[in-house]
Parts: structure tokens; sequence; C-alpha cells
């Protein structure tokens, strides 16, 4: 193939067969399950956040200004983080492997994070702040943006070197990568559906009555019930999945490939990526367009999509005076929680049926660029909602909730997101891996690069998307519409440009023919 005869040339190695070792067989699925698990234990983490951390801000006195620098963490974190852990666990030689060091230390810091988070009240109150006084208590403060970037540092560590194991123990076998980044998104999906059930009950604290403390009330002592209960879940995942899976011992041929580039050596990792970018062929550099455009499409609907409900669909105004449009805001925020949920359900199902689906449609590129109309099309109908909630709302006084239509149309759409989803939390990264497999390139960096396509866009979004929105009144439609076009030529560069990845490797040495059902 054109692709596998440029990846050789850029590697400085012939097709003569008497080059190329043999493939790699790849571990039994329940060990890729086992260690695709993880990921219900850090989504776990992400729901709590997505769901309580905003109220919980809001009770420590953050100001507004320290609430955009906290949650610029993730992005700046994504940037370098993952960068700087994925080369280095390509090259780890600690007896234990190369990514377990790395996953292990990376749950121990989330948990260490999620419990500086938790405690953030009372740590505050221990080291001198008035729990009664009205505002900003500063020390509660310190240790809650502390542990927030720690939490989003051990993210990224964790999180890089799951998905370049689950592609180590795949070994050469395609459609293991493809499955096992499915089993990880569904087990983000069940991460999602665990954290949003019990960061809507409200009595958990009950079950730990002492998370309740003079400086923790009812709802901050939730926050921290819900964080022992998120500690104790990727903790017991990731002990059974580092006990039950070796890593296998990697070629010393492989190590030194991974070394050709000695100029380099000064700044290892930023001039390695330096040469991984210098070194790049089409299938990669497409790949990552596709990805950058897809997330610019995500993120406006991922940052605002409760806030949409709550001022679009419901009509309310967070900072009203009156009592009648803040209740519908916040009626309208729950609204969307309950479609974050119909949205997790969904995206659990599906990212077990990415690998049918894709067979029936002909091939993951295909699947990629169809879902990616789907999601212009659920973006798009977002103003087609709105503009029916306005309608419902014109030409009387009284603050109402939007007719069942309007809103089952709403709940619908977050529903069907689900789908193009999954594909996104599996496809792009399943593909990194195949590519950078064939191209000889370490998974760590691989998808550290891949990373660069996802967190660029969410810092772009993050800062350009309230001064645009303000533009059009301060409506949300405006990004969600950028959205809907972004998305609409990632589908399209998705289906013309992406090169189609190259053929499955037989299961067995005695297999006669390749299967190319994804070719």
């Amino acid at each position: 193939m054109e692709v596998e005869s440029g990846i050789a040339k850029m590697n400085g190695k012939s097709n003569n067969s008497s080059e190329v070792p043999p493939p790699l067989e790849a571990e039994p699925l329940r060990k890729l399950i086992a260690v695709a698990s993880i990921a219900a234990g850090v989504q776990f983490g992400w729901a709590l956040q997505l769901s309580l951390l905003t109220p919980y801000v809001q009770l420590l006195g953050i100001p507004h200004t320290w609430a955009a620098f906290i949650w610029l963490c993730g992005p700046v974190s994504g940037l370098l983080v993952q960068p700087i852990v994925g080369y280095h666990s390509d090259r780890c030689t600690s007896r234990f492997g190369r990514r377990r060091p790395f996953i292990a230390a990376g749950a121990a810091l989330v948990a260490a994070a999620v419990f500086l988070i938790g405690f953030a009240a009372d740590l505050g109150h221990l080291f001198g702040d008035d729990p009664g006084r009205l505002g900003a208590k500063p020390r509660s403060i310190a240790v809650f943006v502390v542990g927030f970037w720690i939490l989003d540092v051990a993210n990224n560590m964790l999180q890089g070197p799951c998905r370049a194991l689950l592609a180590d123990l795949s070994g050469d076998d395609r459609r293991k990568m493809r499955i096992a980044n499915g089993f990880y998104s569904f087990f983000m999906a069940v991460g999602n559906v665990l954290g949003f059930s019990a960061g809507s009950y409200t009595h958990l604290h009950s079950f730990l009555p002492f998370t309740k403390t003079k400086a923790c009330d009812v709802y901050c002592a939730n926050l921290k019930t819900c964080f022992f209960i998120s500690i104790f879940l990727l903790l017991s995942l990731t002990t059974i999945a580092l006990t039950s899976v070796r890593e296998r011992q990697q070629n010393p041929q492989n190590d030194n490939d991974n070394e050709r580039s000695q100029p380099s050596a000064a700044v290892p990792v930023f001039g390695e990526m330096a040469g991984a970018f210098r070194e790049l062929k089409k299938p990669m550099w497409v790949l990552l367009l596709v990805t950058c455009l897809n997330w610019v499409a995500w993120f406006p609907f991922l940052l605002f999509d409760t806030d949409w409900m709550g001022k679009e669909v419901y009509g309310g105004k967070v900072t009203a005076a009156e009592e009648g449009p803040r209740r519908m805001y916040d009626r309208g925020v729950h609204a969307g929680a309950l479609g974050l949920m119909l949205n997790s359900v969904v995206l659990g199902f599906m990212s077990l049926g990415v690998e049918p689906v894709a067979r029936l449609l002909g091939g993951v590129k295909r699947l990629w660029g169809v879902v990616n109309f789907i999601l212009a099309v659920c973006l798009a109908l977002t103003v087609l909602i709105t503009k029916m909630a306005e309608a419902s709302r014109s030409g009387t006084a009284a603050v109402a909730a939007p007719p069942v239509g309007v809103r089952a149309g709403a709940l619908a759409l977050f529903a069907a997101l689900g789908v193009p989803l999954a594909v996104t939390y599996s496809v792009p990264f399943a593909l990194a891996s195949i590519f950078s497999s064939t191209s000889g390139a370490g998974q760590g960096l691989s998808l550290g690069v891949l990373n660069l396509a996802i967190v660029i866009p969410q810092m772009v979004v993050s800062v350009a998307s309230g001064p645009w929105d303000a533009l059009f009144g301060g409506s949300n439609l405006p990004a969600f519409v950028v959205g809907a076009i972004s998305a609409a030529v990632s589908g399209l560069l998705a289906l013309t440009m992406l090169p189609s990845p190259p053929p499955d490797i037989p299961a067995t040495k005695n297999a006669g023919t390749t299967t190319a059902a994804f070719h």
C-alpha cells in the first residue's frame, strides 16, 4: 500500500520481508476489558466535576476571574502532560512495565487530588478561614485550586498510558485495537452514568455522617461522599487491571529505533515531538485535521449544553432579579442534566456497536464521516428547538416551561448526540494507534500528539466562544452554528481525504487471507 510504503520510507526501512518483525499476538479480550475499565473510575470523577463542582466553587466564594483560570487547567495540562508522559512511557525500562508505573502513579495522584478538593472547606477552616463568613474563603480556595490542578494533571497522566497499554496489548491485531478503544468509550459512559446518578442523590452523605462538619454543609458533604466513592472505584479498578495484566518485554530493536533522533537529546520530549511532527505522513496529518475540526464542533456544546437548556429552551435567566426566571433557569439546567444522562446511556450502547456498525458501513473512516454529519445536523437543530421554544413564550408574560414537544425534542437531541460521541471517543484513538504501530512510532508519544488536536481546539473555543456569542447578544447559538459547520467539514474530510487504515492482520499464523472489511 501507498500508506505502508510511505511509512517504511519514513523510518528508513525497505519493504524487504527479512527486515519486518513477526506480528505481535494480541492478549485475550478479558485483559483489554480490565484495562479499559479504568476509564469508568476516571470518568466517574469527571461527571462529578461537571455536575457538582460549580455550586461548590460558589460555596467557597471563588471569584469569577479565578474560575476561568481554574477551568483552563484541563487543556493546559493536556497540552503538556500527555506528550511528556507518553514520551517517557515509551522509553520506560521499569521491571513493572512501560505503562503500568504511570497508570499507578496517575491513579494515586487522582486519589490525593480528590481528597484535597473534597476537604478544601475543612482544611481551609483548619488553616484559619471563618466558615460563617460570606464571600471568598482564601485558604479553602487555595487548597481547592491546588487539588483541582493536580486532578487534571493526574487524569492526563493516567488516560494516555491507559490507551497506549490497550494498543500494546492488542499487538498487531488492528481489529482488537478498535474493539479495545470501543470498550474504553463504553466504560467512560458507565462512569458518566454512575457519576451523574451519585451527584443527583441528595442524601448520599447519610452513609458517611462524618463528612458533614462545621465548615462543610449538606451539599458539601454529599460532594465529599461522592469523591470517596470515586476514589474507591478508581483504585479498585486500577488495582484489578494492573495485577491481572502483565506487559510483554519490548523488542530491543524498537528501543534502537526510538533513539534515532539524536539531535533532540538536549530537549528529549519537545525535541522528539518536533521530530514526530516533521516525520508525520499524510495519514496522521489528515487524522489530526479531522480530529481538530471534530472537537471544534464538540466543545461549544459540551461547555454550554446545560446553559442552553436553561437560557434558550426554558427561557430562564441566571442573573434575573425576579424569582421566576431564575427558577426556570434552574429547571432547564436540571433538564440538561437528564439529557446528559440519556446521552451517556446511548454512548455506552453505541460504544459496543462501533465495530459491527463500521463493518456494515464499509469502514471506520466512513463511519466517522457519517456520524460527523449527524453531529452537524444535531447542532443545527438547536436553532430550530430554540426558535420553537421562543415562539411558545411569545405573547405571554407568564414564566412557564416550554411545551412537551420542545422538551422532548431537546432531550432527544441530547440522546442522539451519544452516537457520534461514542465514535469520537474511540475511532480517532484507534486510528492513531494503527498508524503509529505501522510506522514504528511509540504509542505513548503518538497518542500525545493526537491529544494536541483535542486540547488546542478546546483552548480556542474556551477563549473565543464568549466574545463570539456576545456579538450576537449573548446567545449560545452562534457557537453551536460554528460547531455545526465544523462538524460538516470534518465529516467531508473524513470521507474524502482520510486514508484507509492498513488491512487487518490475520488473527492466526495459518490464516490464508487478510480481512479488509475496514479497509
